[in-house]
């Protein structure tokens, strides 16, 4: 085989991985625009390396954007942006390759946007032993290989990561029924583009809260407790104005949608996603509202959207 032919071949051997390298890299760092990032310095790494001497090629692949990923996390910048609080998981629209693999309930989980916030807890090793053994089903052998830790290290991690996620958990973890899911976020948007706050209290638990990041606009994330805040704060931010018209740029039509396998409410102008809206939904009620519009972070759920195929819009002309 000549240099052409075993660049090509390794290149496709490459390229058969990536859509896993990619849901890894997705939970590490919650961002797909650093996950592809990741990938990509995956790649060049591949490209540079004596490729006759890998004898696994995935295994390896994996330790390389493990680490990479792990290198980011730990960076300046990235702490930095991390602690100030301006930072949420990127949305995914269901079906987009990085939210797999998606077999089972853990693997589900793991790109809730919930768990995904939930692992900002934990340090970076406890993270990738964490998402490596519950997602992808390694063993403690091959998690310490890619890690350069010990199995016995590996267990610890993974009991440290349990416990922290078990004692933050909010809610008991069920998968919610997509048709009840569904009638609750209609009934939510009905009640706030009315502008009836008893309604929408009555849609909330007790301890319901909301998160947004200020169309990018702000420093540091808004956030709001109780149901009577997080209610007004809809009333408010989901009533259609002129003025909300001129920023938007246009008058968006509103979709439901599945964001990180959770219901979601999309404002999409023309082909472009200008504003996602996500539910975590617990017992009937909504628990969290998160709220994300800076168009850094929806540049990805846009491209799924373009391929997407909707159905009829909650509201045609909002």
């Amino acid at each position: 085989m000549d240099s052409t032919a075993t660049d090509r071949f390794d290149t496709s051997r490459f390229e058969a991985s990536r859509n896993r390298l990619a849901s890894l890299a997705y939970r590490l760092l919650g961002s797909a625009a650093d996950a592809e990032d990741a990938v990509q310095d995956a790649f060049l790494h591949w490209q540079a390396a004596d490729r006759q001497r890998i004898k696994v090629p995935e295994a390896w692949l994996t330790k390389v954007v493990t680490n990479l990923c792990l290198d980011r996390l730990r960076s300046a910048q990235a702490r930095r942006e991390r602690t100030v609080g301006a930072w949420l998981p990127e949305p995914l629209l269901d079906g987009d390759p990085m939210l797999g693999p998606a077999d089972t309930f853990e693997q589900r989980e793991s790109v809730s946007l919930a768990m995904l916030t939930l692992m900002e807890r934990l340090s970076p090793l406890e993270r990738a032993v964490y998402l490596l053994r519950e997602a992808f089903s390694h063993s403690h052998a091959e998690i310490a290989e890619i890690l350069d830790i010990t199995e016995s290290a590996s267990q610890q991690h993974l009991h440290r990561a349990r416990r922290r996620i078990t004692a933050a958990r909010r809610r008991g973890g069920d998968e919610v029924d997509q048709t009840s899911a569904r009638r609750i976020v209609e009934e939510f948007l009905a009640a706030a583009a009315s502008g009836r706050t008893e309604r929408l209290v009555a849609l909330l638990t007790d301890d319901a809260t909301a998160i947004s990041d200020g169309a990018g606009l702000t420093r540091t994330l808004l956030r709001y407790d109780t149901p009577q805040r997080v209610a007004a704060v809809a009333r408010a931010g989901f009533k259609p104005t002129p003025a909300k018209r001129r920023l938007a740029g246009g008058t968006p039509a509103v979709h439901y949608a599945l964001v990180n396998g959770a219901p979601a409410i999309l404002f999409v102008l023309g082909d472009q996603v200008i504003g996602a809206v996500t539910f975590d939904i617990t017992n009937g009620k909504i628990a969290t509202v998160r709220g994300t519009a800076a168009p850094t972070r929806l540049t990805r759920l846009t491209q799924a959207w373009r391929r997407h195929e909707p159905d009829a819009p909650l509201i045609t002309r909002w």
